[in-house]
């Protein structure tokens, strides 16, 4: 795996507990509703954030008194656990509720649920929730800030950051890159999250996958579709890996895992009549010999278990501006009422 570029300077020194100007939005539901330049604060301070906890691995105290509390519905690795050590990470207390020990099940709604750990005095929601717009709802019901960790296939914006960020900390500014997105483009919210992340940042997008996974419905948000991955190998510096998601299929959507690894799976032979920098991601979890074979996804142009790290890195940076938009209003006002800025 390539050596992150922010283990080689040194540290960035954090001073105080507000985050960069600029942020403005108490939520974060997804990358649509986002500016380039919102994308590129959160990136840019995460930057920040890795730096100053030298390779995501040191404490910064400046959400010390924080609350967060992740509100996962559905099953998780990567995300609920990098939420979780990200705001420890920041100095915050994580609550990791339970739903199925909850009073969910003696018939307490959702949101009666969500406005109870709210009256608690937590400062963030992070929820993950598998019907689309819950992220959304939630934010409409509460006044502190709500992170969408992924909803159904909606949307996972921290996925989609994470994702632009280990292009960009690899191959420098997004402008003018193709980044090819195999697989199961219908039924992915990283998908979609990173449509919008990397279009807004200049880079050019194609979709690939089966007719069944890949429509050609995508090309109306001004995006490429093919469903040949070897014609288009050779223009691609970047090529994301997504996994096939069997379990929100109702219909098996090509007649065999082996075919379709035939057809879109990374492999070497593919990896040679590609790019000589090209870059390979790939969500976990991965599939092991269906979107790409062992020996590529360990290769040196994999960024796979980059992308874990950056993804703490990115939530950092995430946790620290949602939370700092409360904390900016009584602590910005105060200082520069009193002149100090």
């Amino acid at each position: 795996m390539s050596q992150s570029k922010s283990s080689t300077v040194s540290p960035v020194v954090i001073r105080g507990d507000l985050p960069p100007r600029g942020w403005t939005h108490r939520h974060l539901l997804d990358l649509e509703e986002l500016s380039a330049e919102e994308i590129s604060l959160i990136l840019d301070t995460a930057v920040m954030c890795k730096d100053a906890t030298q390779g995501c691995r040191k404490k910064i105290d400046v959400l010390s008194g924080a609350s967060i509390v992740n509100l996962f519905f559905e099953n998780s690795t990567r995300t609920k656990t990098s939420f979780s050590l990200a705001a420890r990470r920041l100095g915050a207390d994580v609550i990791d509720f339970s739903a199925s020990t909850s009073s969910l099940s003696k018939g307490e709604s959702f949101i009666d649920t969500a406005k109870n750990l709210e009256a608690m005095g937590v400062d963030a929601v992070v929820v993950r929730h598998g019907t689309p717009g819950t992220p959304h709802l939630l934010a409409s019901h509460l006044d502190v800030g709500v992170i969408n960790a992924g909803d159904g296939p909606h949307a996972h914006p921290t996925q989609g950051l994470l994702d632009i960020f280990s292009i960009r900390e690899r191959l420098g500014d997004l402008k003018g890159l193709t980044v090819g997105l195999v697989g199961d483009i219908a039924h992915s919210r990283t998908a979609r999250s990173n449509l919008w992340g990397l279009t807004k940042l200049g880079a050019k997008v194609i979709l690939c996958g089966p007719p069944t996974l890949v429509s050609d419905g995508w090309q109306e948000f001004g995006v490429e579709v093919s469903h040949d991955l070897d014609a288009i190998l050779p223009r691609c510096d970047v090529l994301n890996l997504l996994r096939i998601q069997f379990e929100r299929q109702k219909t098996r959507p090509f007649p065999s895992v082996r075919e379709y690894a035939h057809l879109y799976a990374m492999n070497r032979d593919r990896l040679r009549r590609a790019k000589d920098d090209l870059v390979i991601l790939a969500p976990g979890p991965i599939n092991r010999g269906v979107e790409v074979t062992a020996d590529v996804a360990d290769c040196p142009q994999s960024l796979i278990l980059d992308q874990v790290t950056n993804g703490l890195a990115v939530r950092m940076a995430v946790l620290w501006l949602i939370c700092g938009v409360q904390r900016d209003g009584q602590t910005r006002d105060s200082l520069e009422h009193k002149g100090q800025k």
